[in-house]
């Protein structure tokens, strides 16, 4: 499609309320409830999802159907806000966690503080949204109609069926409702085990079992049947086929890293010691891969992006509503002044020379997150490939320069955070001012609107952050952390930590093979990485949608409202679980009588359990009901 003759659902002659403080309220709201969910879910199974539509759905619920006003705008205000926290969550937990786990080994003698993380993760977003600004007249204007954007066209798509929005809306606060109950009920009061297990036998080494939870099956379902499927077979790859070669050759040997006898580990301590190294080879040899296929890509899409923005951006020269920017100016000024704060802020352990690393990768890679979200989504956006390269250069040149050791360390993981954080706030914001862009929104208005709920989700990562590693800690079997152990490992390595470099290399030469075989080596080696538990259960939920679609194929429209239903519902699942995943972490380190609020309401502790029976009868129930909201529209036709 022409762009000239393109016209947006608001024409730009229209005034419609759009920045208003029911918008601006709900979308800070909104901000931090996803936020907060995406980084648990982040921090336990290495996955974020996008919060754009599920944003979007409650906007209209509350907007159009509570407060009964008529705004599309609004709505398109409250998603634009309300999305940051989940890609602002996406860049910390990927590295933050790692300097967590560094004072817990004691490399590291002092964690990061809640004002330090907060300024890290707020000038990583800020300079996102500053860095793709320039760009916008580019690549959503000029390139309408070549470059998707399918999260924003799609996020778009649902704002303008706003008469539809109360039934959708209901069906996330319905998801919300129920995975909050469930996961008290779980992981709380403890009344059925969330974790089955069970070993294999005459198979030595090898396990199964099924992390019974809300989240992963709503991540399952919404990666669908064929990503699944990859991380499970990744799992199936280590727990039968790895692990029982490691038990049936390794005997009584005791190989490092470990200090105990091969022959006396159980499953979970065979993959606690050799499998998650492998597990990281592959998963770095992935995102690395990923980024070296995207090359050609990458540079073309910087050198013409610069054209764009050199030329004039397409020569636009008018000033109408839908097409007024935040000044150069203000983003010059702002960019100097947080390049500024990162270099010499107290207790931050940057320099000038650690800022303009980040300002050379930071635009750069904001100028390729910008355009590869254009032809390939958020979700397939390689930012942990990014994270990796990043942090591969600038601890290789902090150590060349002397800055080695264990603040060295610590000031790499922060340069990843802060362009981690960029990669991911510029690839939100362009789907974000697509949306805006189709519906006829102000995009100065949305680039300030993306700024506030990066400011108020960066506030309360850091207090998520902090209650989470006080309840539970990082790298734990609560919360894996992968991609931050990932980091971790990449770091050490260069900086010439300890490390098993035969696993990680058998990890790499995995990775490899695995894309010979013409297969996606990211989703195989997460698989591979993470515990068949989380894997297991997320084949579940793509085992679901793949019932749904079979079921529907025959009539397009049914599978279409199916399938949306159930994404609808699956994001409510993953916000309820995230928001009582917080709440059992303030449980954890709140006293009570002789020890904390959580074993006070521990019903196993007081031999009240349903046992893993009860656990498949209840996880099967959650399944039920996920079929049930995805046909419930056939349902009440007939």
């Amino acid at each position: 499609m022409d762009k000239k003759e393109f016209k947006p659902y608001v024409p730009a002659s229209s005034a419609m309320s759009e920045m208003t403080a029911a918008s601006l309220v709900l979308g800070i709201i909104l901000a931090i409830v996803f936020g907060a969910a995406n980084a648990y879910l982040g921090l336990r199974v290495g996955l974020t999802v996008s919060a754009s539509i599920p944003a979007a759905v409650i906007s209209m619920g509350v907007i159009r159907f509570i407060l009964k006003k008529d705004s599309i705008l609004e709505n398109n205000m409250v998603q634009t806000i309300g999305s940051a926290g989940e890609s602002l969550a996406a860049g910390a937990i990927f590295t933050l966690p790692a300097i967590f786990m560094w004072v817990h080994e004691g490399s590291v003698t002092e964690s990061p503080n809640l004002l330090t993380i907060a300024v890290v993760c707020i000038s990583g977003g800020i300079l996102g949204i500053l860095f793709m600004i320039p760009l916008r007249r580019a690549l959503i204007v000029k390139e309408h109609g070549v470059l998707p954007y399918p999260e924003g066209t799609a996020c778009a798509e649902v704002l303008i069926a706003g008469e539809k929005g109360g039934s959708a809306a209901s069906t996330v606060f319905a998801g919300l409702g129920l995975a909050t109950l469930y996961k008290f009920v779980a992981d709380g009061l403890k009344l059925f085990p969330s974790e089955i297990a069970t070993k294999i036998k005459g198979m030595k080494g090898a396990g199964f079992g099924m992390d019974v939870l809300p989240a992963l099956v709503g991540v399952g379902y919404i990666c669908g049947p064929t990503i699944s499927a990859y991380m499970f077979g990744g799992a199936i790859l280590a727990w039968f086929v790895i692990m029982p070669l490691i038990a049936l050759f390794g005997g009584d040997i005791t190989m490092f890293p470990s200090t105990v006898p091969i022959s006396q580990m159980e499953p979970s301590a065979l993959w606690s010691s050799y499998i998650r190294y492998i597990g990281a080879g592959a998963v770095a040899a992935g995102g690395i891969i990923s980024l070296v296929k995207a090359l050609p890509l990458i540079v073309r899409t910087f050198r013409d992006s610069m054209k764009d923005l050199t030329s004039g951006a397409g020569g636009e020269t008018t000033l109408e509503r839908t097409n007024i920017d935040l000044p150069n100016k203000v983003i010059i000024t702002l960019s100097a002044i947080i390049l500024l704060v990162l270099a010499f802020f107290p207790g931050l352990p940057l320099n000038l020379f650690t800022a303009i690393l980040i300002l050379i990768f930071g635009f750069f890679f904001a100028t390729v997150s910008s355009r590869m979200v254009g032809l390939v989504g958020s979700s397939n956006n390689p930012v942990s490939g990014m994270a990796i390269a990043t942090l591969l250069i600038s601890t290789l040149l902090l150590k060349v320069t002397g800055n080695g050791g264990a603040s060295g360390m610590v000031s790499a993981i922060m340069v990843g955070t802060v362009i981690c954080v960029i990669a991911a706030i510029a690839g939100d914001i362009s789907q974000d001012l697509k949306t805006g862009y189709i519906v006829g929104a102000t995009p100065k208005k949305q680039q300030i609107g993306e700024i506030v709920g990066v400011i108020a989700s960066g506030i309360a990562i850091a207090f998520v952050l902090n209650l989470l590693n006080t309840a539970w800690g990082f790298g734990t079997a609560e919360l894996p952390a992968p991609q931050a152990t990932l980091m971790k490992l990449v770091v050490e390595g260069v900086m010439g930590g300890n490390l098993p470099w035969n696993l990680v290399f058998i990890g790499v030469f995995i990775a490899v093979v695995v894309e010979l075989l013409g297969l996606p080596v990211l989703p195989v080696a997460i698989g591979l990485y993470l515990p068949i538990f989380t894997s297991s259960a997320i084949m579940v939920g793509g085992v679901a949608r793949w019932a749904v679609e079979k079921k529907t194929a025959k009539d397009a429209e049914k599978q279409k409202t199916a399938t949306t239903n159930g994404v609808l519902y699956c994001s409510g699942l993953i916000a309820g679980e995230g928001i009582v995943g917080i709440l059992l972490a303030l449980f954890a380190i709140i006293p009570h009588g002789n020890g904390t609020l959580a074993q006070a309401v521990d019903l196993s502790a007081k031999g009240i359990s349903l046992g893993a029976p009860g656990s498949i009868v209840i996880f099967a129930l959650l399944i039920a009901s996920l079929f049930m909201f995805c046909f419930r529209k056939d349902k009440a036709s007939k």
